[in-house]
């Protein structure tokens, strides 16, 4: 069900029909970047976390986690996930689909990470864990309605 309603939010943009639906599992950058024939850091995993009674998402490389230090200078609070439940409750899609697009912005604060912009575009995720969109970092900034751009992040590697 989540798939219709991001296909519908994508709808206003123009990108509905830019869904790629997979027969193979994406719900971690691994399987994602498999699926989808690309290299992990252009897969655009959608990390979230408690901030009081909303959910901050961030947008990030597939290649990269949260730096905790530059997390709590950006957002003045400790990172903390949410768990299953509560990411259901905040942001209506499954672990393994969560994506920027179709949340509540009463809800969320979506923000995206300065790594995405290394690459001319990235994958998405759009609600399910089969499911991907190819968009530029434009484009997934503005599709998304992110308040801005942070830097986050740390390599994995």
């Amino acid at each position: 069900m989540t798939i219709e309603k991001v296909r519908e939010y994508l709808k206003e943009f123009g990108k509905d029909k830019n869904i790629i639906i997979l027969n193979d599992s994406t719900a971690t950058v691994e399987l994602a970047a498999k699926a989808l024939n690309t290299e992990e850091g252009r897969i655009a995993k959608t990390l979230s976390f408690k901030e009081n009674n909303h959910c901050i998402l961030i947008v990030t490389a597939g290649d990269m986690k949260i730096d905790n230090k530059k997390f709590k200078t950006e957002f003045g609070i400790k990172a903390k996930m949410l768990t299953k439940e509560e990411l259901l409750e905040y942001t209506g899609h499954p672990i393994g689909g969560v994506c920027p697009f179709a949340t509540d912005s009463n809800k969320v604060k979506i923000f995206c990470d300065l790594s995405l912009k290394r690459f001319k575009t990235v994958f998405p995720a759009c609600g399910t864990p089969n499911s991907a969109i190819e968009l530029s970092c434009d484009e997934l900034y503005k599709i998304s309605d992110s308040t801005k751009w942070v830097d986050v992040c740390k390599n994995i590697y």
